[in-house]
């Protein structure tokens, strides 16, 4: 049995099929978006994208100006698929995904607002409620607040639904989010999902996306000669079976331990951006993992920071996936 993304799974090969040739779609910034960049360009921004972001993410400039895709559409692969190795989705929804979006805080915090991160949050609401998933957007929310939001989620009955997504757009330090009037611990809203206290999600999908700085590194980045990479079980679940109350979770965080998280006020945060960009293209093709690696290599080569202090500018980013997924996760 095999198939191709793109295809229906598991679609079986007949002698005399063609070679089904993968369409490869350019990915550029929306004409709303460009214009919020020109307007944007006469004040202090956070970040500003490289010129290849006008450029696929998968692609490059030869010399004389046109766009080599990195991919090979001549050379069609086809992908071996094991159902029993992936997250049962026949259910009645996707699941629900509550998006918290915290941009003014309380003086005391000395935190900043956020300009920029409703952006991200109509972005990120449109996206997820075309992958099929019930949104809600909470702006502004107090730690307290926060915890009690995603204690009721963690109370409702997910019975009917394949996963579950939260969304952490906010401040943060290594570990800690912001609530607007001061941070606490990231494992105190996850662990609220555990297998051992939201008994309707026990194996099942349960991802967060957090946007959120994780220290106070800059990342200078590395010049390179060598080019761009890429030219060249059962599944009913038996009932007396023991699994991780930590299992199947996956953490997306906007980078690395440490280090800074790049937003821009005119477009919105580099991670959201690009997630959303891959998300919209490939969501119902590829697995999550191949989702999140090709929002990696975007956050990573199309944006470079730009400020009028030269201590910011010129700075990268590389986003961070943790996964305890036990099997694939096709949307």
């Amino acid at each position: 049995r095999s198939s191709y993304p793109g295809t229906v799974q598991g679609k079986w090969l007949e002698s005399g099929l063609q070679d089904v040739m993968a369409e490869h779609r350019v990915v550029q910034p929306s004409p709303e978006h460009e214009d919020e960049t020109k307007d944007n360009q006469a004040d202090t921004v956070d970040a500003k994208p490289t010129r290849s972001n006008r450029l696929s993410f998968f692609g490059r400039k030869k010399k004389d100006g046109e766009e080599e895709l990195l991919e090979n559409s001549v050379n069609v692969a086809y992908r071996i698929t094991c159902p029993a190795f992936q997250y049962e989705m026949n259910y009645k929804t996707l699941g629900r995904c509550v998006i918290i979006n915290n941009k003014n805080f309380h003086g005391h915090t000395g935190m900043t607002l956020r300009g920029g991160t409703d952006i991200d949050a109509g972005e990120l609401f449109r996206c997820f409620k075309r992958l099929g998933f019930e949104v809600k957007t909470y702006n502004d929310r107090t730690c307290d607040q926060m915890l009690k939001l995603l204690e009721d989620a963690a109370d409702k009955n997910h019975d009917d639904c394949a996963c579950f997504a939260c969304i952490l757009l906010s401040h943060g330090e290594e570990g800690l989010i912001y609530g607007t009037d001061g941070p606490m611990p990231i494992k105190t809203l996850t662990t609220l999902f555990r297998g051992d206290k939201c008994k309707t999600l026990v194996g099942k999908p349960k991802l967060f996306f957090i946007q959120a700085c994780r220290g106070s590194e800059f990342d200078d980045g590395i010049q390179t000669d060598s080019g761009t990479v890429g030219d060249s079980l059962e599944t009913d679940a038996n009932p007396r079976r023991k699994i991780p109350v930590e299992a199947d979770f996956l953490f997306a965080y906007s980078t690395v331990p440490g280090y800074y998280s790049w937003r821009n006020p005119g477009n919105g945060s580099w991670f959201v951006q690009a997630l959303c960009s891959v998300f919209d293209t490939y969501g119902k093709k590829l697995e999550i993992l191949q989702l999140l690696t090709r929002v990696n290599y975007s956050v990573a080569n199309s944006f470079e920071s730009w400020a009028q202090d030269p201590l910011y500018s010129n700075k990268k980013q590389i986003p961070c996936i943790v996964s305890m997924l036990t099997k694939e996760l096709y949307f």
